[in-house]
């Protein structure tokens, strides 16, 4: 769900120290590894229309105030090891640490990986099967107990074994790790002694990873929250929402439930052992459940410095913004690895059959869409699932149509070949997305008008994945056999962006990204050559063999390539907008003039 473009990863200096070992199998390699582990972005020289994409706007250590985040809807969970919003991703670094982060920064630099809980970017072994992290010293929790290796153990543990409890994240670990000894491991929650042997921590400061194959994209895998460090005497389960503990800059002064969490400097937090974070303001303020346009009205007002969801402005703010050259010069309009699609759910009839997909392809006027959703400053028409500015993207058309507008007699045909006269079926959107339901209402009018009636149901936002569109039974018991989505690289590499979506080994029974239910055994062969092949240019070939075989198989519909369109409040500081984060303000060192 989350980033965009290249970083570098390549063996790094002995300093680590958590491992890994395994088989052999499949999975992604990289050239060079960044070392770099301070945020020496130069801020941007003056404001004005996308300046925090070049820099840091308003660059300042200036400490004090509140800052305000605001949100339509609520989260999946602000529980680090069961989340998989971009946003999410972005805003849980304030109090929670993995093992590396991206340095904030505009553009490429803050693509930039970095060590953050770990002393160094991670020590490879000759195979790539064994990963070793050695974390900084003098680290402790918001109650002055120290952070251990174990706890990071504990944490990929829970996030990635106990989908019974915690179903909204990916899974690549449980999907990289060695079992133990042949046998699954039945998570934390069913298996107490906690001893999932393919992670080991020899000391308090040394983490192990074994893998059952080759995996150079690993440094990002533990960018994740997955890998925030939990101490398991403070594992409640589902309830640790309610009460999590702080390994960041600040900590939870209080969390209510759909309504508001606020954070508050985390005292046990030693910036010696935190190069990028600065801890500034006195107060971060998270309301929930806020109607757009009022979010939109906060932050022109500059009564809230941040929407957290990082989408953009509504279209009705976008037109007054875009006819005043004043508020104009506070925006920032950026791609950030982000598509957005309609999934065809092959596992919904009558879309098992590829003909009825292409009937569906052929029918979409795709200008209509990137109309619904805001214009061309909020991305251009796109078609294919790599968006432009991930590594591997290849210009291709597979399901052309005159300028993108659809074309009625080539769905119709596809129809009878499909040996229907007409198909009733579920679109699934959004409910907070007011952008996403107007998509889905001009495609529900395309459908139409071929013979295919869509029916459109809106679901929350953070029960899209782990309750609806995402959980396949409840998809197929409820006829959903298309369904809305936007999605962002995991990490700004091909594999990041394609694995949890095309990949029929991670479809899972809730928390599902894989929302076509595409399980071709070719594509998973390719994601496992790719992932496995040293040379970087081979493997970004093979991400764009895998767009093309995806996008043949028509499960897919690429609608556009995203652009948000934000806008920053005059007392914001630190704002610059990050690719490693959906094109959102990187949220770690956001400050108040106020």
């Amino acid at each position: 769900m989350r980033r965009s473009r290249t970083v570098a990863l390549t063996a790094m200096a002995a300093a680590a120290v958590l491992v890994v070992t395994g088989c052999s199998s499949s999975k992604k390699s990289d050239d060079a590894k960044s070392t770099a582990t301070g945020s020496s972005t130069e801020a941007a020289g003056g404001s004005g229309a996308n300046a925090a994409t070049k820099g840091i706007v308003n660059a300042s250590d200036k400490k004090g105030g509140t800052v305000t985040f605001e949100m339509k809807g609520t989260p999946d969970s602000l529980d680090p090891g069961n989340t998989y919003y971009a946003y999410i991703y972005n805003f849980s670094r304030l109090y929670g640490r993995p093992l590396t982060t991206f340095q904030p920064g505009a553009g490429e630099a803050g693509n930039k990986l970095v060590p953050d809980l770990a002393e160094s970017l991670g020590q490879v072994s000759a195979d790539g099967l064994t990963w070793t992290y050695k974390l900084r010293a003098g680290l402790k929790y918001d109650d002055g107990t120290p952070i251990t290796s174990k706890d990071v153990k504990y944490a990929v543990e829970r996030s990635n074994f106990a989908p019974e409890v915690n179903s909204n994240g990916p899974t690549y670990f449980k999907e990289l790790l060695v079992d133990n000894e042949g046998t699954p491991y039945a998570g934390p929650y069913k298996d107490k002694t906690g001893d999932l042997k393919s992670i080991e921590t020899p000391d308090d400061t040394t983490i192990v990873f074994h893998l059952k194959h080759a995996f150079a994209d690993f440094d990002y895998l533990v960018s994740a929250p997955q890998t925030v460090p939990v101490p398991q005497a403070k594992d409640t389960g589902a309830e640790y929402v309610k009460k999590i503990v702080s390994s960041g800059s600040f900590k939870f002064e209080s969390y209510e439930d759909g309504k508001q969490a606020v954070l508050v400097p985390n005292t046990n937090w030693d910036p010696s052992t935190d190069p990028i974070r600065k801890q500034l303001p006195d107060k971060i303020v998270l309301r929930m459940n806020i109607d757009q346009a009022t979010i939109d009205k906060d932050l022109l007002a500059g009564n809230a410095q941040v929407d957290l969801v990082g989408g953009g402005v509504d279209p009705q703010t976008q037109a007054q913004i875009l006819q005043n050259p004043k508020l104009k010069a506070n925006t920032d309009n950026a791609y950030g690895g982000r598509l957005v699609y309609m999934a065809i759910n092959t596992d919904v009839a009558p879309f098992d059959n590829i003909e009825c997909r292409k009937a569906v392809q052929y029918a979409v006027d795709k200008v209509s869409v990137q109309t619904a959703l805001g214009g061309p400053i909020r991305g251009q028409v796109a078609n294919t699932v790599l968006p432009p500015d991930i590594p591997g993207h290849q210009d291709f058309n597979v399901w052309e149509t005159k300028d993108n507008k659809g074309d009625e007699a080539k769905a119709k045909e596809a129809l009878k070949a499909c040996g229907k006269d007409s198909i009733s079926t579920v679109l699934s959107a959004r409910t907070e997305r007011a952008t996403e339901v107007a998509a889905a209402t001009s495609i529900q009018a395309a459908l139409k008008k071929v013979g295919i009636n869509a029916e459109i149901q809106q679901y929350p936002q953070g029960k899209y994945l782990a309750d609806s569109a995402g959980a396949p039974a409840f998809a197929k018991e409820h006829n959903i056999g298309l369904m809305m989505m936007q999605w962002g690289a995991d990490w700004p590499t091909g594999y990041g962006f394609l694995q949890q979506i095309v990949d029929g080994r991670a479809i899972k029974a809730s928390g599902n990204s894989n929302l076509a239910s595409l399980n071709d055994p070719a594509v998973n062969k390719l994601l496992d050559d790719a992932a496995t092949n040293p040379d970087r240019a081979a493997r970004e070939k093979i991400y764009g063999d895998i767009d093309k075989k995806v996008m043949e198989q028509a499960v897919y519909v690429p609608l556009t390539d995203f652009k948000v369109f934000l806008y920053r409040p005059d007392n914001a500081t630190n704002l610059a907008s990050t690719p490693a984060f959906s094109g959102e303000y990187d949220y770690l060192n956001i400050g108040t003039t106020k």
